[in-house]
């Protein structure tokens, strides 16, 4: 073997353990969506979790603004709109990736889809708690700068076609593992959407405290007027009862 290709093989073998020294400096795409679905009401508490969460619109179209009370166990939830007074009543059960709707005068609750719109700019899937990690799968893009923080830039891909969104770009930090930003997009790969998160709450797990999201603000990516903001106050751990997730008790 003559000199340069010694050198070639030896350079090659550098990058390739370069590579992979990178690779394992990184945690999986899976663990990093777990921490930051924590942060956004996924599974940061066995028994149950409790929140609300007002949602506002405002643009071309005008305002509107109505407040949920969300019940959260594991892949269940029910939110339950509070105010004002004309969407008093009205519920979302989300089992799992089947949601179903009821208000006061149905017969019978009415399967919905988490990608309909709830308003504004939130679909119906926005008001649950985040499970990214089981419904989408992740990739690790790159490591870009968000508002001075290091974090990791992730492509998601859904898993199935009954979930919120198809594509998603999704920015975590590294400091924290929580969600900073996030693209929505199309099948063909148009952003339509962005969102931008904020953790000024705290939930205690029984064990310690973590933060939770206290705002998602998400914006027409075509016209920028077009904002929804959900605020979330008040999160704290509960035991609720698997039979509250339950579509047959709907009906009172």
């Amino acid at each position: 073997m003559n000199y340069l290709s010694s050198a070639l093989i030896m350079t090659f073998g550098l990058a390739i353990s370069h590579q992979q020294t990178l690779l394992a400096a990184d945690p999986s795409a899976v663990d990093i969506l777990k921490d930051a679905d924590r942060a956004r009401g996924s599974a940061a508490v066995e028994e149950g979790i409790t929140w609300s969460v007002k949602v506002d619109t405002s643009g071309e179209d005008g305002s509107n603004s109505v407040s949920y009370l969300l019940k959260v166990k594991g892949s269940d939830a029910l939110a339950e709109a509070v105010a004002p007074a004309r969407n008093k009543g009205e519920m979302m059960l989300f089992n799992d990736r089947n949601i179903w709707f009821f208000k006061p005068g149905l017969k019978k609750p009415v399967a919905i889809s988490p990608r309909q719109k709830l308003m504004g700019q939130a679909a119906n899937g926005d008001i649950a708690s985040t499970n990214y990690a089981k419904d989408y799968e992740g990739t690790i893009m790159a490591t870009e700068t968000v508002n001075g923080e290091a974090c990791w830039k992730l492509d998601l891909k859904a898993k199935a076609k009954n979930v919120t969104y198809d594509k998603i770009r999704y920015w975590i930090s590294k400091k924290d593992r929580l969600g900073v930003k996030a693209e929505f997009l199309t099948v063909s790969g148009d952003v339509f959407k962005l969102a931008a998160f904020e953790y000024k709450n705290k939930l205690n797990s029984g064990t310690k405290d973590y933060a939770f999201v206290s705002k998602m603000t998400i914006t027409d990516a075509l016209n920028p007027k077009n904002i929804t903001t959900l605020n979330y106050e008040s999160p704290k751990p509960s035991k609720l009862s698997d039979s509250l997730f339950n579509v047959n008790n709907l009906v009172r």
